[in-house]
């Protein structure tokens, strides 16, 4: 149904179908609007339409009141009915009426009038929802189904494209559409088309489906869009979209069976639903490649454009922030377009790009605009102008590539606060440079007392004497717990017990056997004897008194290691004990001699047993030491890198001092100091440096000796070594602290993560060897704690062990680590400062073929990221990157 209103605010409205069948009744109708009832309405229906009936008019009328004031407003429709005569494309006149004193007429209305038209049945689905139900139609026409037969012609699916050949990046406007002729009652099972080497976006996607009336084919057709999509091809060749598939519920009459009555037409039809698959069919898009020969400010859009820029604020201060706003806009690939490239002047700092889009959805999403917002912060004053912005597209009308070009933009930046040079402020009149109020008017004192020199760049940790220490710390606790564990054993082993108490047990029988012996007492004296042979060696050999006879007590000797001689005299003296206790008395002096023979046998066999055991041990012992010492020679051998000054970094001077003793040349440079020869006082300290021996304090002397000379990039220098060597050396941060305030060049770091920086302020709590030995101490407590783990007696012994045992662990850990970072530092030569007056940092390393990117002068902290044939690539803190000259350079 078109509606078409005339732009006047007192105008007639006109209601009327896009598309009639001829045969087909349909509604014209006219509506008019204002504070007044219409009079001398006229209209006339013309020679291609037949009046059916009309006109009908209505009124209707409302009255407003509000805050005391009253409106009225008045409608009036006047109706008609007509038919057309024939087909083709017609006009309905213009009606005209007087309102209020004026002749106000309506627009022109076209109609087409078509042969075919739809069934009434149809015509009641205008307006469903999707997945809804509609109530059928009274009537059909002949294409209406019956019994389930649903014409093709009547229900199908259509995917369509705007174009079918294209170039890569061009947008396609695609449609998928439902044509129907028939009552539907709902939709299921959709699936829609895959876009598999296109970028796709969805335009349209109505959670309702509405159909309107169209003709196709001299037919008429409701209609409805299911989606509407942007199309961007993203490859070359022929590229298949997939087909969209459909499955329609449409409500059917089946004719029931005829009782010849005159109502069988309008009572005994049935209706049912049956399900019909619609599909599209495969759609192929040849798709084109870019014309080769880009220009470099390309940014892969293909239609057609425009571009401007502006600036948020042309003047401005520095340190202030400001934006570059650059639009592209046209019609085209808009979604896709890349930022624009845009050189910046030296010395801004420049972050990253936040991209708007603005599409028109009503034109496709292929028209509309995308600006490109660049943040930047200038950080020195003066006129600075942005070079115009090259942006280049491929045209596809014209088949070719186009540059666009933006003006000139000129920003001028005055100085801000805290901008001023500070090339030899006076800190005590009050500067804006950042926390001035917190220093003091002078540096700390140089430290006149003897340091412990050591060779350059050492450090405890990772040392052949720090691993010495902690092997012998393991092998420690491995000692006190294999110890604490074999006397566990010992006395949970009852037969090894016996074993050990065996000659124990055998002397106390012979010592009372020998008391006998002494009393002359014969019986007695045999009768123990025998008892302290039988018992040492069951006790002994750890055989049973039921397995005690002489040959199993032979084999048992012998399968010990008892040579044939002893276990022959040893069974001999069994046999003899055996005799006497059952023959008469043999005398004292045999009595003697057999109780001589029992202790030499007695001794020899213990002997012998012992010694091979002793044997074992000593092999295993040889053996641990041996390992151990294979350990130690390994650490020993262990190769440490070390980063020492080169002789360009020494002064000449130095060199006559070379073959003196640090601790004169320390002495006589501090006694330079205090008299305020500054000068000879750095020269001396210099040459301990050409010894090869360093130490922080040697370091933190020479940067006041500098600083004094008001040599503030050598001061700078010497305080970042001290540093790096000690960072908890709390005066030689101070004095650099105070020293960059004399550095011309203020540069604002990048904030680091927070809990980054509580880590590195705890590391610099103490000293890389201070760590390492912090971290033997805990794990020494920590190994303790285990061995009370894992020996305790009792249940709380041992939670206690557990518990403390892993919180030494945890802190010994962490000192290792913060003992190892500090190395991993000082070996990392990636700092240096800038010695030379004033510096041009370069886009590449070149003097010739690059741009100045900006400007640093001597003091200023950089870190290198790359050296190449003289040149470094340096980083600032705030992130800023360039190129510099090495020789303008010094490496901490």
């Amino acid at each position: 149904m078109a509606v078409f209103q005339a732009s006047a605010q007192n105008a007639i409205r006109v209601e009327a179908p896009d598309v009639v069948a001829l045969d087909e009744q349909f509604n014209v109708t006219f509506i008019i609007e204002g504070e007044k009832s219409p009079s001398d309405f006229s209209w006339s229906y013309g020679d291609s339409f037949q009046l059916v009936w009309g006109p009908q008019k209505g009124t209707s009328s409302s009255i407003q009141i509000i805050n005391g004031k009253r409106s009225s407003s008045h409608q009036t429709t006047y109706t008609y009915i007509l038919m057309p005569k024939s087909t083709g494309t017609f006009s309905l006149q213009s009606a005209s009426a007087t309102l209020g004193g004026d002749r106000i007429t309506s627009q022109p209305v076209s109609i087409q009038v078509v042969s075919d038209g739809a069934s009434s049945s149809s015509s009641s689905s205008q307006g469903q929802s999707q997945g809804g139900r509609s109530s059928s139609g009274s009537s059909s026409s002949a294409s209406q189904a019956v019994n389930g037969d649903i014409p093709a012609d009547d229900l199908f699916l259509r995917f369509s494209l705007s174009r079918s050949q294209v170039v890569v990046g061009e947008p396609i406007t695609a449609t998928l559409k439902l044509y129907q002729r028939v009552n539907i009652a709902g939709f299921e099972n959709a699936k829609f088309p895959t876009f598999n080497g296109f970028w796709s976006q969805e335009t349209f996607a109505p959670s309702n489906i509405e159909f309107k009336r169209e003709s196709l084919d001299d037919k008429i057709y409701n209609t409805a869009v299911l989606r509407s999509y942007v199309l961007i091809p993203q490859q070359t060749g022929t590229v298949t979209i997939d087909p969209a598939e459909l499955v329609c519920l449409v409500n059917v009459r089946t004719a029931s069976r005829a009782t010849n009555s005159i109502f069988d037409s309008f009572f005994q039809d049935d209706v049912r639903t049956i399900r019909k698959r619609v599909t599209t069919s495969p759609v192929h898009v040849k798709v084109n490649s870019l014309p080769a020969g880009q220009p470099a400010s390309f940014g892969g859009g293909v239609g057609s454009f425009g571009i401007s820029a502006r600036l948020t604020a042309d003047e401005l201060k520095t340190h202030d922030a400001a934006s570059l706003i650059i639009t592209v806009s046209g019609r085209g690939n808009v979604t896709l377009l890349e930022e624009p490239k845009v050189n910046f002047p030296p010395d801004f700092d420049v972050y990253d790009t936040k991209a708007t889009e603005n599409t028109d959805k009503g034109n496709g999403g292929t028209s509309g605009s995308k600006s490109f917002e660049f943040p930047f912060i200038p950080r020195s004053a003066g006129e600075f102008t942005i070079e115009p912005i090259e942006y280049s597209y491929y045209d596809v009308t014209s088949g070719k590539y186009v540059t666009l070009s933006t003006q000139p933009l000129t920003i001028k930046v005055a100085k801000g606060k805290g901008s001023e040079s500070a090339q030899q402020p006076v800190v005590s009149s009050g500067i804006e440079r950042r926390d001035v109020k917190s220093l003091a008017d002078d540096i700390r004192f140089i430290v006149t007392k003897t340091p412990s020199f050591k060779d350059s760049g050492s450090f405890f940790v990772a040392t052949p004497l720090f691993f010495i220490l902690l092997g012998l710390l393991l092998l420690a606790a491995a000692a006190v717990w294999l110890v604490f564990r074999k006397v566990a054993a010992m006395k949970a082993d009852v037969a090894g017990t016996k074993n050990r108490k065996a000659s124990k047990m055998a002397l106390k029988r012979l010592k009372q056997a020998g008391e006998y012996l002494d009393r002359n007492l014969y019986t007695a004296f045999y009768e123990e004897l025998h008892n302290a042979l039988i018992g040492f060696v069951s006790d002994k050999l750890n055989m049973d008194m039921t397995d005690m006879s002489k040959d199993n007590i032979a084999s048992a000797l012998a399968a010990g290691g008892i040579m044939d001689e002893q276990v022959k005299s040893f069974t001999d003296l069994l046999d003899a004990c055996e005799f006497a206790r059952y023959s008469p008395d043999s005398g004292n002096d045999a009595m003697r001699a057999h109780y001589e023979s029992a202790v030499e046998a007695i001794s020899a066999i213990d002997s012998r047993l012992k010694g091979g055991k002793a044997k074992s041990g000593v092999t295993a012992i040889v053996a641990i030491l041996l390992m151990v010492g294979a350990g130690l020679n390994l650490d020993a051998q262990e190769d440490s890198t070390f980063i020492s000054i080169s002789p360009e970094q020494e002064s000449p001077a130095a060199e006559q001092y070379a073959d003196a003793d640090p601790s004169s040349l320390w002495a006589a440079g501090v006694q330079a100091y205090n008299e305020g020869r500054f000068a000879d006082a750095a020269t001396l300290w210099e040459a301990i440096l050409s010894t090869g021996e360093d130490s922080p304090e040697l370091y933190y002397n020479l940067g006041n000796a500098f600083f004094k000379e008001s040599d503030y990039p050598r001061a700078v220098l010497n305080y970042e070594r001290a540093l790096k060597l000690d960072p908890s050396y709390a005066d030689a941060r101070y004095n650099l602290e105070f020293a960059e305030n004399f550095i011309q060049d203020k540069i604002e770091p990048v904030p680091e993560f927070m809990l980054k920086s509580l880590v590195r302020k705890l590391c610099y709590m103490m000293s890389s060897n201070a760590w390492a030995a912090s971290f033997l101490v805990l794990l020494a407590l920590a190994l303790a704690m285990l061995l009370l783990f894992l020996l305790g007696s009792t249940a709380g012994m041992r939670r206690v062990g557990f518990f403390t045992g892993i919180v030494l662990l945890l802190l010994s850990m962490s000192s290792l680590s913060f003992s190892l970072w500090q190395k991993s530092d000082y070996d990392e030569a990636d700092k240096a400062v800038v010695m030379a007056p004033v510096s041009s940092v370069k886009s590449s390393p070149s003097g010739t073929s690059s741009k100045d990117l900006f400007v640093v002068h001597e003091g200023t902290k950089v870190t290198i990221l790359d050296d190449v044939s003289g040149w470094y690539n340096i980083s600032l803190a705030d992130g800023r990157q360039g190129w510099i000259k090495a020789d303008e350079l010094e490496v901490i």
